[in-house]
């Protein structure tokens, strides 16, 4: 799969806006720039979407190319797996995580094998926007982290952004990409806001990692909605006397290695943090790799801070499954007392 050039920035905003605003932000500027662009998914027209990231979209390029579909989400990939096909640039909404799952067979028999299936002859420029994780208080199907299923489909970016300027940045790479890509928008970071710039110099490009914060103790490997549950446990690690380094990876495929690697053999201990579950989840692969390139630096083994092996827990209860600063702290601990 080929990584997408950097996008030509837009006019910056004066002031701070939300991470949803930047994601419709970038919609509207694709679209603006590219009529192959069209937008699919359950109430993205009139309502703008449950989270209003498409808000005023279709009022400004019309029904055709912002249009509300059934509530059938194998019908909306399937349809979007032909207009890619055809040339056109389509992106989808999955309206919550969960829901998701009955275009799931799609992604796997249609849009990941299709590049491979034509001997690269036919490109796939399909994005798959799906609101995942926790933190919202939503009910049953509102709040899975199901990250792992996309990074182990063969032929899918799986994009992540954990940053108001990432959301922007990266949704334009993805939308600009000619493979297929996942981009999974954090629900509980929808309402953060930023300033960024758009004329400077643009977000690095699917594959590179982003230290968020340098240390020397230990190196904290997250992404999404975990990136600030890391920098807080970094602040209050200071009062223990520990330095701990922070990587937002950004993008889960293409996987960074070489900055992920680079920062673990400094520090020769690491923690991975993130919402979806710990067995067979996201963090496993990330402490095989690091292990497996990292362990002749390692003082420690490599933990990992989850969620729980459960089905999403109900709304009273998620702030017990979803990793805190203490638990994230409590791993640190584990590495070894005298990290400094």
């Amino acid at each position: 799969m080929t990584a997408p050039a950097r996008i030509p920035a837009a006019p910056s905003p004066r002031a701070p806006v939300s991470m949803a605003q930047a994601l419709n932000r970038a919609l509207r500027d694709a679209m603006a720039e590219d009529p192959a662009v069209h937008l699919l998914g359950e109430d993205i027209g009139a309502l703008g979407g449950v989270f209003r990231v498409t808000d005023g979209l279709a009022a400004e390029f019309g029904e055709d190319r912002c249009t509300d579909t059934p509530l059938a989400e194998a019908g909306i990939l399937g349809a979007a797996t032909g207009m890619a096909m055809y040339g056109l640039r389509p992106v989808v909404e999955m309206q919550f995580d969960a829901f998701a799952y009955p275009a799931f067979e799609q992604l796997v028999s249609h849009v990941s094998r299709m590049r491979n299936r034509t001997r690269g002859a036919l490109p796939m420029p399909l994005t798959v926007r799906i609101p995942y994780g926790g933190g919202i208080g939503g009910v049953e199907h509102h709040s899975d982290s199901s990250e792992s299923y996309y990074m182990a489909t063969p032929g899918l970016h799986v994009v992540t952004p954990a940053t108001v300027a990432d959301a922007y940045g990266l949704l334009r790479q993805a939308i600009a990409s000619d493979d297929p890509v996942v981009f999974l928008e954090p629900k509980r970071l929808y309402w953060a806001k930023d300033t960024f710039d758009l004329d400077g110099p643009g977000v690095p490009p699917f594959g590179r990692a982003v230290v968020r914060r340098p240390g020397s103790s230990a190196t904290l490997i997250t992404y999404g909605p975990s990136l600030p549950v890391c920098l807080e446990a970094a602040d209050a690690a200071r009062a223990e006397g520990w330095d701990l380094g922070v990587i937002d990876l950004r993008t889960l495929v293409p996987f960074d290695d070489a900055t992920v690697c680079a920062e673990v053999r400094r520090t020769g201990r690491a923690v991975v943090v993130h919402e979806a579950t710990g067995f067979a989840g996201p963090g496993a692969e990330i402490a095989a790799r690091v292990t497996e390139r990292c362990f002749h630096h390692l003082a420690a083994p490599v933990l990992r801070v989850t969620g729980y092996d459960i089905p999403y827990p109900p709304p009273l209860l998620e702030r017990h499954h979803l990793p805190d600063a203490d638990r994230v702290l409590e791993a640190v601990s584990r590495l070894q007392w005298d990290l400094v």
